[in-house]
């Protein structure tokens, strides 16, 4: 059982640093960041637009981190925002400009790119498993840590660790 955990971890774990590897060789073509590429991916896909509190969720990233994001993108002309009387920038809604729709473009093929050597000689099948499975354990594993945050809460003092077998 413990094998599984390393082949779990390491395997994510990999997975993830070439992904932010892609990120940084792709986006540095294009004069832009890896922390670029989901944002402009998102606002993409939205063109209704996207608050920052949207993007921090779709992104899984945090506030401050969209927020640097967000500025650089305004600053280089790639986003503007709706600024409804009532509303604070951060609960406005970023649009991506002709600027930004051009660059999206090229990030969305360069992410197609990366997809499609990615998935190389993997069958439609084994992706469909794969990506069940995936997120059938990144759900199970939240469950978990808001069972450990849960018991936290109720006894910050415990110290015991239960073993399986």
């Amino acid at each position: 059982m413990i094998y599984r955990f390393e082949q779990l971890t390491t395997g994510v774990s990999q997975i993830y640093k070439n992904i932010q590897r892609i990120k940084k060789l792709e986006m540095h073509s294009l004069g832009l960041k890896g922390t670029h590429v989901m944002c402009l991916y998102f606002l993409h896909s939205h063109s209704e637009g996207l608050t920052a509190a949207d993007l921090c969720t779709l992104c899984k990233e945090n506030k401050a981190g969209i927020s640097r994001i967000l500025s650089d993108l305004e600053e280089r002309r790639f986003i503007q925002y709706t600024h409804p009387q009532d509303k604070k920038k951060y609960r406005s809604k970023a649009i991506l400009t002709d600027t930004g729709k051009k660059q999206a473009k090229k990030v969305n093929h360069l992410i197609l790119r990366a997809v499609l050597k990615g998935g190389r000689n993997i069958t439609a099948e084994e992706r469909d498993i794969f990506y069940r499975v995936l997120f059938l354990i990144s759900d199970n594993l939240s469950t978990f840590c808001e069972e450990l945050e849960q018991s936290q809460k109720e006894n910050p003092t415990r110290k015991d660790i239960t073993c399986y077998e």
